[in-house]
């Protein structure tokens, strides 16, 4: 999602906050920005989350102001999201578009989950799962990219933003 917005200057890439640690080379405020449970609580219980979601025993969820204040002047947002987020944005914003970024096939989506190498095959399952449920709720949403490259996901991506100007 970073090539949309190198790509397309005047969208911003929402970071969303989670409690889980980070990963080598991941940078607070610039890949996640990483809370402890009570302080991501705490922004649930104070309505400062446009969504969020539990996944793997960590919190994951979108600042709602740093949103709002990107569209309020005019600023097209891209939110890295699941489906429970999805869901909770539609909700909460109809006019909102949502797009699924789709795998181009079963069996690529598990080579890219596994080859990355970066989580047990407990977190891989349990990511699979949820690509299961993902996958036959693709209807709920506006757009679908299959995400054949991360150029031409990019480029459709873009197309579809421009559609609304």
């Amino acid at each position: 999602m970073a090539q949309v917005c190198h790509d397309q200057p005047d969208m911003w890439l929402s970071v969303s906050a989670t409690t889980r640690e980070p990963r080598p080379g991941e940078i607070n405020g610039k890949h996640y920005v990483f809370l402890s449970r009570p302080e991501f609580e705490r922004l649930i219980e104070t309505d400062e989350l446009l969504e969020y979601a539990q996944f793997a025993g960590n919190l994951y969820g979108t600042p709602r102001k740093a949103v709002t204040d990107r569209l309020a002047h005019g600023q097209s947002v891209l939110l890295e999201i699941e489906l429970q987020g999805a869901r909770q944005v539609k909700q909460a914003m109809p006019t909102a578009q949502l797009v699924f970024i789709a795998p181009p096939s079963w069996d690529e989506l598990v080579r890219r989950l596994t080859s990355r190498g970066t989580e047990s095959a407990e977190v891989i399952e349990a990511r699979l799962q949820t690509a299961r449920e993902e996958l036959a709720a693709q209807s709920e949403f506006d757009h679908v990219v299959v995400n054949t490259s991360v150029q031409q996901a990019a480029h459709t991506l873009i197309e579809l933003s421009q559609l609304d100007d």
